[in-house]
């Protein structure tokens, strides 16, 4: 299948899976990591509003770690919990009927959305992020201290720096590493697959994988174009170690074409980040904070890559399987626009039913759309165990890629 001339380059490289090293081996020697190594701790001797010392020692959860077994890598993977988090106000296509000129018929045709949810009062994006991994560490019987690792997939945290470490604080996952992963729409994906790489070319047993954006902070609320799609959650799924005859990640094909970026972006705004200048030319200090624009997009840019990269990445990523799309179980798309998923589905040739989508109840929720679907097709029972799972997303940056999974 060639690529049509449009939004993406035909030279774009592939990424595919490879084994990172060899089956059953165990480190030792030079390759063992001592995770309870002691080592003295920084404290924080900062004094608080009240006058006295903040009582927490930075570090501390590093030196309290209980003592871990050796790291076995080479291991397979499989997802065996998932959950999920959504705001408590709905915004419906009647409501933003009164923001915008539209229609819930206007917006339901074109984009199959009806609601979507979006962060008010005291709601966090980390707190959703939270209450949705709490859930997959429910369902997998995983307790918290038993985490290794954390990655917080999201292109919108509650702290520039990332929030995944305040993540892992607040789920309570003290020998957990944590980190933050912005591949934006295609990023839970992204995560996934990374997960897998630290299991089998690392030696973690327990992996928390998030997807959590929240989207509404960046809409033009008055450009009818942009702010009928977009919606705020949390997903999270828990990947755990296994043999290699478990291994449930059987194929995947990432992406990405920077020359897309122009059709789908939310940028540093130009005028914010530029030094102020005197009246000789020369530029004068500080320069004026920055801020980010309202999410840009050329819709019809994106649908036809979306249409045409789509199906090419899980191809690819089946073929590295050995499978057909015969074999697939489920169709589990980033949830962007209903004619999205369905043109995708009818390329790969998938029956409506077996094509998961809950598009309509939330729109557009970034890097939490498929782990947010994929919590309600198991919780429903529609999702069974040995399943094979399809899930590709695609988007901002722009980015694609597609794992082909066994669901536990």
């Amino acid at each position: 299948m060639s690529n049509a001339p449009g939004l993406v380059s035909p030279s774009t490289p592939c990424f595919r899976g490879r084994d990172l090293a060899p089956s059953g081996l165990v480190r030792s020697g030079l390759f063992m990591v001592a995770r309870n190594a002691r080592r003295a701790p920084l404290r924080c001797c900062a004094p608080t509003v009240g006058g006295g010392v903040e009582d927490h020692v930075l570090g501390a959860a590093a030196t309290s770690s209980k003592p871990r077994l050796p790291r076995v890598v080479g291991m397979g993977s499989k997802l065996v919990g998932c959950g999920s988090a959504v705001p408590k106000l709905t915004i419906s296509n009647d409501d933003l009927s009164q923001i915008v000129e539209t229609s819930d018929e206007w917006i339901s045709v074109r984009t199959g959305i009806r609601n979507r949810r979006v962060l008010t009062g005291n709601e966090t994006l980390s707190g959703l992020a939270v209450e949705a991994a709490k859930g997959a560490l429910q369902m997998a019987q995983v307790e918290p201290d038993d985490v290794d690792l954390v990655i917080m997939c999201t292109s919108t945290p509650d702290d520039l720096f990332g929030c995944g470490a305040r993540v892992q604080r607040d789920l309570g996952c003290k020998n957990a590493w944590a980190f933050d992963a912005t591949a934006a729409y295609s990023g839970f994906v992204v995560g996934l697959v990374t997960a897998t790489r630290f299991i089998k070319g690392g030696g973690f047993q327990n992996v928390l994988v998030i997807g959590a954006d929240a989207l509404s902070r960046y809409v033009d609320w008055t450009d009818r174009g942009t702010c009928i799609l977009f919606g705020d959650a949390a997903g999270a799924v828990l990947v755990q170690a296994c043999s290699s005859e478990e291994d449930g990640l059987l194929g995947f094909d990432f992406h990405s074409d920077g020359h897309g970026q122009k059709h789908l972006n939310a940028t540093v705004k130009d005028g914010e980040t530029e030094l102020i200048s005197n009246n000789n030319g020369a530029p004068l200090f500080p320069p004026k904070r920055s801020s980010f624009s309202c999410i840009q997009m050329n819709g019809k840019e994106v649908f036809r890559f979306a249409v045409r990269c789509g199906p090419q990445s899980i191809e690819a990523a089946l073929l590295e399987a050995g499978l057909t799309s015969s074999s697939i179980d489920w169709l589990l798309l980033h949830q962007a626009n209903q004619r999205i998923i369905d043109a995708v589905a009818t390329r790969l040739q998938m029956p409506p039913n077996k094509v998961i989508s809950n598009l309509a109840n939330y729109g557009n929720t970034s890097a939490a759309s498929i782990p947010l679907a994929l919590d309600e097709a198991v919780r429903s029972g529609k999702v069974q165990a040995g399943n094979t799972i399809a899930a590709a997303g695609f988007g901002a940056g722009v980015t694609w890629g597609c794992a082909i999974l066994r669901w536990k």
